[in-house]
């Protein structure tokens, strides 16, 4: 076992459990996510791991980004460019190993963007799954506007986007947002099972297969983040997003007036 800050990186024969340790919720800032990049790297490059588990500590699988944070730098990029945060993004979605995420609560927002660099997801009824970004007052990122709609489809992406609204295990189990649903207790141990029968298979095929089903993907996020990062960066400039975030704050539903 190993650590990474704020990550527990754990090997089980051919499988790397890697855990977010920032309980209860496991916000993300820019930091976070490239430790994760860097993790996924450098287990590209371990022969002995064939696939990973991505997990959490705590309630939530990951609740997003804190832009409460007096640290909050990615609502406040200090470039009009892409946001470095997502440049981080598509080093995790360039893993070439197998991944299965564990969801034991909460994937919300960029937490779900998290969820879907993962090709298989366990969860359990307590689960959540939430591409909130509208009703916070600003657009999605993260690159879901490409991961949601080639997952669910455009119709169940553009309900998940408009409303932000939460879907539970069964929801997502039903919509084909996860792929196992499991007692809350059992996502983790369900989690390292699935990855662990996926490493009995040869590596580099399972590798070469992943490959040509995900081929063009990384392409596609790449202009993804880019366009998503310039609607992001002028509408977090906007009273909407204040209003959204405020309204977040203090559980309540927000009053947007489009300006």
């Amino acid at each position: 076992m190993s650590t990474a800050s704020d990550l527990k990186i754990t090997h089980e024969g051919h499988v790397t459990l890697v855990e977010i340790c920032r309980p209860p919720h496991n916000f993300f800032d820019f930091e976070l996510i490239q430790q994760i990049a860097s993790t996924f790297e450098a287990l590209d490059k371990d022969p002995n791991c064939r696939a990973i588990v991505l997990a959490s500590e705590g309630t939530a699988f990951c609740a997003g980004a804190n832009f409460n944070s007096p640290n909050d730098k990615i609502s406040r990029p200090e470039n009009p460019g892409t946001n470095p945060l997502y440049f981080e993004a598509i080093r995790i979605f360039s893993c070439k190993k197998p991944i299965v995420a564990a969801i034991q609560g909460a994937a919300v927002g960029g937490g779900l963007g998290l969820a879907l660099v993962a090709d298989f997801r366990v969860t359990c009824p307590e689960g959540r799954f939430s591409a909130n970004f509208n009703r916070l007052g600003f657009h999605p990122g993260f690159g879901l506007s490409v991961t949601l709609p080639r997952l669910v489809g455009i119709q169940k992406a553009n309900l998940l986007f408009f409303t932000g609204r939460r879907v539970n295990g069964q929801e997502a189990l039903d919509m084909g947002l996860a792929d196992t649903l499991v007692p809350q207790s059992d996502v983790r141990a369900q989690a390292m099972k699935l990855a662990q029968e996926i490493a009995v298979s040869a590596p580099l095929s399972v590798q070469s297969t992943r490959a040509t089903l995900r081929q063009g993907l990384v392409e596609q996020l790449e202009q993804a983040v880019a366009h998503e990062s310039v609607e992001q960066n002028w509408q977090f400039k906007t009273d909407d997003f204040k209003e959204g975030v405020k309204a977040m704050t203090e559980r309540r539903e927000p009053h947007f007036q489009a300006k």
